[in-house]
């Protein structure tokens, strides 16, 4: 779900932040890396292979793409919101960036201390990540043909 953040209240934030009032992340938790803490994330898809990309490694592509996402959107998370953000940034071929991995990591390991082995968390978080890529990469290709509700 689509998360709205708080009013900037016309706070002075760095340049680059997204000031609009109605500035959206993409997910928005508690207690995800530290008790009582409001965690909020935003997700960005990118083509390892597009023009735009060519000319870096695919380590310094998704570098560049969480450093934007930061930009836009930690000065505001913490100062307006009061929380922590973590930008999850992947490949269509499906590589994870740095901070992806890292929450990909914490998610297993919170997962892993109900009973379950950490390799099967892992195994299945990252099958349902392909599976949401697939599902998402169908979706623009051929288009919604379902019925809007």
């Amino acid at each position: 779900a689509v998360v709205s953040t708080q009013s900037t209240g016309g706070r002075d934030l760095p340049e680059g932040t997204i000031t609009d009032d109605h500035a959206r992340l993409d997910i928005s938790t508690r207690d995800f890396w530290t008790t009582m803490d409001k965690a909020f994330f935003d997700v960005r898809v990118l083509n390892s292979q597009a023009p735009s990309n060519a000319n870096q490694s695919i380590p310094q592509t998704f570098l560049k793409h969480e450093k934007e996402k930061k930009t836009a959107y930690l000065h505001r998370v913490l100062e307006v919101d009061g929380g922590v953000f973590t930008p999850l940034v992947m490949a269509t071929t499906g590589g994870l960036g740095r901070e992806f991995t890292r929450f990909v990591k914490h998610l297993a390991e919170e997962k892993s201390k109900s009973g379950n082995r950490y390799e099967d968390c892992i195994r299945y978080i990252r099958l349902r990540l392909s599976f949401a890529m697939v599902r998402s990469v169908t979706l623009s290709l051929r288009g919604f043909r379902g019925k809007l509700r």
